[in-house]
């Protein structure tokens, strides 16, 4: 289920964030880019909605997916 990004509390979306920015695997290749970077670039997504706060709840996770892949019957 998405979880509307403008509904977290701005102390939370900020953590979820940056936790999502410093995963294994979210790196920008060759040049470094800055966790402020980075965290203002999710946002610029989340606010175009090309990027979601997807809730999975049978496994009590959240994630940032892109948009054209939410899982059919769950963009509510």
């Amino acid at each position: 289920m998405i979880i509307p990004h403008h509904q977290l509390d701005p102390e939370t979306l900020q953590n979820l964030l940056e936790e999502y920015a410093t995963r294994d695997g979210t790196d920008y290749g060759e040049r470094e880019v800055s966790l402020a970077d980075k965290v203002a670039n999710l946002r610029r997504q989340l606010h175009n909605k090309s990027v979601v706060i997807w809730f999975e709840p049978g496994e009590e996770s959240i994630n940032l997916i892109l948009a054209e892949d939410i899982p059919a019957g769950g963009a509510s």
